[in-house]
């Protein structure tokens, strides 16, 4: 199996693109959802991950 390190690349910069949209659109709203996020309990954030990560796994089985 081979690595095309050209998709990869750019896969990586889709990620910080995507991540770098909401703090340069609206940093406050930004502030504003991290300080909701400390509320919620860990158990539920690491279940949120888990279905993130499951959701991109199979969407990029199905592509």
């Amino acid at each position: 199996m081979d690595i095309n390190w050209s998709d990869l690349f750019n896969a990586i910069a889709l990620v910080l693109i995507i991540e770098g949209l909401l703090p340069f659109i609206s940093p406050t709203s930004l502030k504003k959802t991290y300080v909701s996020i400390q509320k919620i309990p860990d158990s539920q954030l690491r279940m949120i991950g888990l279905i993130s990560v499951l959701g991109g796994a199979g969407l990029l089985l199905l592509l």
